[in-house]
């Protein structure tokens, strides 16, 4: 229990900015309107990318053995695929829906 307290009060300035911008995050977001939902939600995607590629940097650098290291950066792989694919296969169902029937 002191350690983790010694951590919370050493991080104190980056706990203060990780809920900040977590109050910044949902203020912003929740006044979206919702026509500007789909183009947002690409370059979410394209965010998602970059974070997929670093997931797999990281990987690369870490040693055979640290294998709980390895899982977890192999789930953020996997989960950030996921997110990536599903977040354009529901902007491309949103474009269609937009497009003149023919």
């Amino acid at each position: 229990m002191e350690t983790i307290l010694s951590l919370i009060g050493d991080n104190k300035e980056l706990l203060y900015f990780i809920v900040l911008s977590i109050f910044v995050g949902v203020e912003v977001i929740g006044n979206v309107p919702t026509v500007l939902h789909t183009p947002l939600m690409s370059g979410a995607n394209a965010i998602h990318g970059v974070v997929i590629v670093g997931a797999i940097i990281v990987m690369l650098d870490t040693e055979m053995t640290n294998i709980p290291a390895l899982v977890l950066g192999f789930l953020a792989v996997v989960l950030g695929t996921l997110n990536v694919v599903g977040g354009f296969v529901v902007t491309d169902r949103m474009l269609e829906m937009f497009k003149k029937k023919k």
